[in-house]
């Protein structure tokens, strides 16, 4: 038997034993937060009533939204998910959570991720999408998140993270990791509907409509401290 089948197999195990790993460490350590949740009533009785919902959070800000998300797995949601090595640990956190991570981005796979999202959100009625993510720019809404509200006809509702304490990496995003035992407040904005029955010229207009909500809600490591808007 040829000894390269062989390390690659080694190698293979090795990195999801390693995979595993981490993911029982981001679970442990989100359980250290102290979640104050905003909001979160409207949008539960509209999926509640038959509606679809699609939650919408800026890359920066969803890790610490990981452990409350499993409250959700009652409703089989999902979430695209990159296909790169950091995507893959995050699609088995998912998995964990209760989640069915949709592989795929704009830059790899974009379209079949795309409708697969769309097919299991109007079949289940809840997803989420991170909008400008995986590689940005910071604050850019990426054309998915409306594509996918105005396929399905589901309410789009903004979704946003503060910690107290946290800190923030050297990334395109300035990626947020609350410490340990810091209060969390996870909060839902408003629900914003896509019709679907406008031109080209008006999808780009309800882009530009859900990147200016949420743009007032992107943390800087200056205003850490910043609570977000529960109206508007």
């Amino acid at each position: 038997m040829s000894r390269v089948p062989m390390i690659r197999r080694y190698r293979y195990s090795l990195l999801q034993k390693i995979q595993t790993l981490l993911c029982w460490i981001i679970r442990i350590y989100s359980s250290t937060f102290r979640l104050t949740v905003e909001n979160e009533t409207p949008w539960i009785n509209h999926l509640e009533a038959g509606g679809r919902v699609l939650l919408c959070v800026w890359h920066q800000q969803f890790f610490a939204a990981i452990r409350y998300f499993k409250i959700y797995e009652r409703y089989q949601p999902s979430l695209m998910i990159s296909q790169s090595h950091d995507g893959d640990v995050i699609a088995r956190v998912a998995i964990q959570q209760g989640w069915h991570p949709v592989r795929g981005s704009s830059s790899r796979d974009g379209g079949k991720a795309l409708k697969e999202i769309i097919e299991r959100l109007n079949r289940f009625r809840l997803a989420a999408h991170i909008v400008d993510g995986p590689r940005g720019p910071a604050g850019v809404v990426k054309p998915g998140a409306v594509r996918i509200a105005r396929a399905t006809d589901a309410a789009v509702v903004p979704f946003y993270t503060t910690a107290e304490r946290a800190w923030y990496f050297r990334s395109w995003d300035r990626f947020m990791i609350p410490k340990p035992f810091a209060r969390v407040t996870p909060c839902f904005g408003e629900m914003i509907h896509f019709p679907a029955d406008i031109g080209e010229e008006g999808f780009e207009a309800q882009r530009a409509e859900l990147e200016e909500v949420m743009h007032s809600d992107l943390i800087s490591p200056e205003d850490r401290t910043r609570r977000p808007t529960t109206s508007r």
